[in-house]
């Protein structure tokens, strides 16, 4: 029998049934990294006032204030999950908004959509449920069984119901993912996600594809004459080919992507995950694998197991190494690179996933700054927002108290003191109550 979730079930509660806070909330005397310019900005007053930050500077704060103590750490903006799959049932649902809160996101990417989603969008934004602004596609495109009639048709409804954008997965025909292109361009809709092998990344960047997950679709352009190969050589965003490829046309696809005005989201966590399967023993002792339910750990567990036969220390080392490669020259080039994870995918929990995509990104030869970019002030300024993603008067209050500075150690984003979404404070003893909740439930 499930124990009872009273005590911080009921917090939660509270906290998303009451207005939002008219009082102001000073985070004192912190150490601000506000993403709109390198560098820390020492002792500063953050003042938050009905979800918003109202003021940013040194004094002392309002005697009617909601003082947090800020001395010694530091305050980021929350950071974004571009590629999230928000689950569908309770309690796995809402367990994954709190973990991706608890971790410091407070903006996903949802590349699963359902319709439910569409009432999941206003009820976070209304503080009516506890978790990260979403964005959300509506159900993938597959092509499977579809009529080009029905492609388009299905672009049509989607668009109508109100979904952010369009996911589009591998398999489509090339006239399904034409039809799909010309329509969604006619309805005023992104299309993003998987690259449709059977049209490829230049005719997807053409066609107007917005982002591009996973870097699919990049080893076969930097392979010589890659249709040659076997179609299964694809398979797992190009792995086979990683012994034939040639570096040297990486320039041609970084300035290919760039010239298209397409964003990257790597997903490299999770390739990771999956091309060091042959340490499946240690990754599965990951401690926060306890918060997701153990049928879904366990064939996680059991998947990687599989895998470890067909892995090896020097094929993820040949194989990370060119994704690491690409990372590096499409973000020096100025391609947006967006901070996703894939979770929950393959051993990736939701939210502690993400800290280890930024470390990801350091390892692929970006600044620790760089890194938190990508999940700030990068996916902001690409999807033309000005509300979230740095810290500024004006944006919504979406903040990170850390207890130690991530620019000089990535892995201090992980150092969480207490988190912020849209004004609404989470210190660290309500963090670690919801997920010694989430823990009990799913021993």
């Amino acid at each position: 029998m499930r124990p009872k979730r009273l005590g911080f079930a009921a917090f939660v509660a509270a906290l998303v049934s009451s207005p939002a806070m008219a009082e102001d909330i000073v985070i004192a005397n912190v150490d601000v990294i506000s993403m709109l310019e390198p560098g820390v900005q020492e002792s500063q007053n953050v003042t938050v006032r009905g979800g918003k930050i109202v003021a940013i500077g040194p004094g002392e704060a309002a005697a009617s204030a909601r003082v947090i103590d800020g001395s010694g750490r530091f305050l980021i903006p929350g950071l974004a999950e571009m590629h999230a799959h928000v689950p569908l049932e309770n309690p796995e649902r809402d367990d994954a908004l709190f973990l991706w809160v608890a971790n410091g996101v407070t903006m996903a990417r949802g590349m699963i959509g359902h319709a439910t989603h569409l009432a999941l969008r206003e009820d976070l934004l209304a503080h009516r449920k506890l978790g990260p602004r979403l964005l959300t596609s509506g159900p993938p495109f597959s092509g499977q069984g579809s009529s080009i009639a029905e492609v388009e048709a299905l672009v049509r409804e989607q668009k109508t119901a109100g979904y952010d954008f369009l996911k589009i997965i591998g398999s489509l025909s090339a006239d399904q993912f034409d039809a799909l292109a010309v329509e969604a361009g006619r309805v005023g809709m992104r299309f993003e996600g998987h690259v449709t092998a059977s049209v490829g990344l230049q005719a997807s960047l053409e066609a107007g594809q917005i982002i591009v997950d996973h870097l699919d679709g990049y080893l076969q352009l930097i392979t010589p004459d890659a249709e040659r190969y076997p179609a299964h050589y694809a398979a797992w965003f190009g792995a086979a080919l990683a012994p034939h490829v040639d570096l040297d046309l990486i320039p041609r696809a970084v300035a290919m992507t760039k010239a298209s005005g397409a964003a990257v989201v790597p997903t490299e966590t999770l390739l990771e995950n999956s091309f060091r399967a042959y340490r499946w023993e240690e990754m599965s002792a990951r401690p926060q694998l306890r918060y997701l339910p153990k049928a879904l750990r366990d064939s996680y567990v059991g998947h990687m197991r599989r895998m470890a036969p067909g892995t090896s220390a020097e094929m993820a080392a040949e194989y990370l190494g060119i994704r690491k490669t690409l990372i590096k020259a499409l973000h020096d080039d100025g391609v947006p690179v967006l901070l996703g994870s894939d979770a929950p995918q393959m051993l990736n929990v939701p939210g502690f996933s993400i800290h280890r995509e930024l470390a990801s990104m350091v390892a692929a030869g970006l600044t620790p700054f760089e890194a938190l970019a990508t999940g700030t002030t990068a996916p902001a300024a690409f999807l033309g927002a000005t509300d979230w993603g740095a810290i500024e008067i004006g944006r919504d209050a979406d903040l990170v108290l850390l207890n130690a500075n991530p620019l000089q150690d990535i892995a201090n984003t992980q150092r969480i003191e207490g988190v912020m979404v849209r004004g609404r404070w989470l210190d660290r003893v309500a963090l670690d109550a919801g997920l010694s909740d989430i823990e009990q439930r799913y021993r």
